[in-house]
């Protein structure tokens, strides 16, 4: 017998006639509770960081009775069940209630419940809609296309990365090399002989870690992995924010890859999105039978580029559960930094937006206030109560101050994608080198305001997706020319000034756009010229990471000096990076003609001898081996307004590196 249940809360059990119901509802206790009274105060008022302490459901004993805690924030229900595996989904077997202090929230004690089983929260709302309802809280979920949230605990697993921990400071400083593999787990290298299956957790920690080691890198970045319905929305469309893909396996195997990062001396970087959520029935969408998450008004709650929606920052217990999301990560998971998605599309209230379809603040500008506090009150939350960690913002316009203090009025990032550098850069290669002369100035722009920010380069998926092509692909000329030019540009990224960012495939020059669906094309190192880019990326990561004036100051002018910007008519740049130690200043010579320059004289800013260290032509690489094989003596010639010079043979479409013997 079904009776649909219209009160905020219904523990009469004479409404209710079945005998097996009758049983479940004896099975369900409303005189425990996580909650403290200081609990609820920080809950209500947006502060409360550790909320998946206290929401969701929590493995415990009642007097000795084992069993799962449920609690769950829906104001405005008139009830809330939990029907799972342990009551047939019957939304009537478990009613929660609602807690009298105003808050909200909605808890129970469910006897037998265990780890493993799935649930959902079957809501009414205030007009008699029933919803079923994924557990916002929720640790683990079921493997898509099912939605169901799955009752779990991650306090189990043992973690053996204390020496990583201890030294993570160090390994995140700004001061120190940081160079980043940007990867989607999902189609980074798969078992096409098991049915084009995904590596799982633990396939994947193993193998992406020892490739990681192999090529120098310091970081992995991970596109989402937190919880998703929508293979194709990458991850960027979220459903669970406390719950690991159940797509590669369990909470605690992505516990093992991080561990196993770790244990190879790479950090572990998370893509992270709190700009927008899915619209799914089954996620925080008109969660209670309002909006809840969201803004009510779509010129504020809805996302018209992404058809998504937007979360209401302006909301306490909203902002209380996206920072208790990323704090949740960075204490349970050992995550050592996490990149905020699509920081522009919070800042600017008409983002993506014609006019008449936004809503000014009340200053009548198109900054989006509340949001702007959200990313402070954020960034001041985590590095307060982790230090070593970094956060970075995806943010592609001239907002201010990203990466300054929220003291000193910026929004508190450690890091900013420098996405105008990434621009200019890809516009400047795709060119014929014949036509670069009349560009220089998009070569040459970026350290213009290359220290306003604490940058990173990237060479992100967004720039081989959708048409786009591949990075190999961009590149101009016959074949020769195109590996060529892309040697020259992962060289000229590495001395640019800021820490670097590329997406897998671009480091062995795939010629195919990104298809999530499918691996890379790793057969593709089976050809020379493949194998040598794989082997110019590892070798330019190697020595980002040895020469200390490559990255001491990415982010001060103090390490960075022009020697010329003015060849344009030669497509050539050179300049000098430095450390806090002269004798370790690097010279680096860019000629982005495809002509050679023998003699081409180079003024340094000091004595002696100076020997290449790199050159992006060499034959190890496939290159034309057009080389400078023996030291160059520092002549004392005037020349870019130095008193010594060298004279050099500079390779076409080449990048050099010299240093001082």
């Amino acid at each position: 017998m079904r009776i649909s249940i219209t009160t905020r809360f219904l523990p009469n059990v004479q409404k209710i006639t079945s005998e097996h119901i009758m049983k479940q509802i004896k099975a369900i206790h409303y005189d425990i509770t996580r909650f403290s009274d200081m609990d609820i105060y920080l809950f209500k008022e947006g502060t409360h960081v550790k909320l998946y302490d206290k929401l969701g459901s929590h493995p415990m004993r009642r007097e000795g009775v084992k069993g799962v805690y449920f609690a769950v924030w829906a104001p405005n229900a008139s009830s809330v069940s939990v029907a799972g595996d342990f009551n047939g989904y019957d939304p009537l077997a478990h009613p929660l209630k609602i807690r009298g202090d105003e808050s909200g929230i909605w808890e129970g004690f469910i006897e037998e419940a265990e780890i493993g089983q799935t649930y959902k929260y079957h809501i009414v709302g205030y007009d008699g809609r029933h919803f079923d309802k994924a557990d916002p809280y929720a640790k683990y979920a079921e493997k898509p296309p099912r939605s169901a949230s799955r009752i779990w605990s991650v306090d189990d697993y043992r973690w053996s990365d204390k020496e990583w921990m201890n030294r993570r400071k160090e390994r995140n400083a700004h001061d120190k090399p940081i160079s980043t593999y940007e990867v989607h787990l999902g189609s980074w290298r798969r078992k096409v002989e098991e049915g084009n299956r995904s590596l799982t957790y633990v396939e994947a920690a193993h193998e992406l870690a020892e490739y990681l080691v192999q090529m120098n890198y310091t970081h992995v970045e991970i596109m989402p992995i937190t919880e998703f319905p929508f293979e194709g929305s990458w991850g960027y469309q979220v459903t669970g924010y406390f719950a690991p893909t159940a797509r590669y396996g369990t909470p605690q195997e992505f516990m093992l890859f991080v561990d196993t990062m770790h244990a190879h001396d790479i950090g572990v970087i998370m893509d992270w999105v709190p700009s927008h959520f899915v619209t799914d029935g089954h996620g925080l969408i008109n969660f209670d039978g309002t909006c809840l998450y969201e803004h009510e008004d779509p010129r504020l709650g809805y996302h018209p580029e992404w058809k998504s929606a937007i979360f209401n920052y302006g909301r306490n217990e909203v902002r209380a559960f996206l920072i208790s999301s990323a704090m949740y990560w960075l204490e349970k998971y050992h995550i050592d930094g996490i990149r905020v998605d699509a920081v522009a599309s919070m800042l600017y209230l008409n983002y993506a937006r014609k006019e008449g379809e936004w809503i000014p603040n009340k200053y009548g500008g198109n900054e989006n206030l509340e949001a702007i506090a959200f990313l402070k009150q954020l960034n001041e939350t985590v590095y307060g109560a982790f230090e070593d960690i970094f956060t970075i913002a995806e943010e592609s316009t001239a907002y201010p101050m990203v990466t300054r203090p929220v003291y000193a009025g910026g929004l508190g990032f450690g890091f900013k994608w420098n996405m105008g550098w990434m621009h200019d850069t890809l516009k400047y290669f795709k060119l014929d080198p014949i036509h670069r002369q009349h560009h220089h100035h998009q070569i040459t722009f970026s350290m213009w305001y290359a220290f306003d920010e604490n940058f990173v380069l990237p060479l992100s998926h967004d720039e081989v997706v959708h048409m786009k092509g591949s990075l190999i692909n961009k590149m101009p000329g016959d074949e020769n020319q195109k590996f060529a030019n892309l040697r020259a540009m992962f060289a000229y990224m590495i001395a640019h000034p800021g820490k670097k960012l590329l997406f897998m495939g671009g480091e062995f020059a795939q010629w195919r756009e990104w298809n999530f669906e499918e691996s890379l094309d790793w057969h593709l190192l089976e050809n020379p010229r493949h194998k040598g880019v794989q082997k110019l990326v590892g070798d330019l990561n190697d020595l980002y990471r040895r020469e200390r004036a490559l990255h001491q100051y990415d982010e001060k002018h103090e390490g960075f000096e022009w020697i010329d910007d003015r060849d344009y008519q030669h497509n050539i740049l050179a300049f000098i990076r430095k450390s806090d130690n002269p004798d370790e200043t690097v010279l680096v010579v860019c000629n982005f003609a495809d002509a050679v320059y023998e003699d081409y004289r180079i003024g340094v800013p000091y004595d002696g001898e100076w020997k290449e260290i790199f050159n992006s032509q060499s034959g190890q690489y496939e290159g034309w081996d057009i080389t400078n094989r023996h030291s160059l003596k520092a002549e004392r010639v005037e020349c870019h307004g130095r008193d010594f010079s060298i004279s050099l043979r500079l390779p076409p479409l080449g990048v050099i590196f010299l240093k001082r013997s």
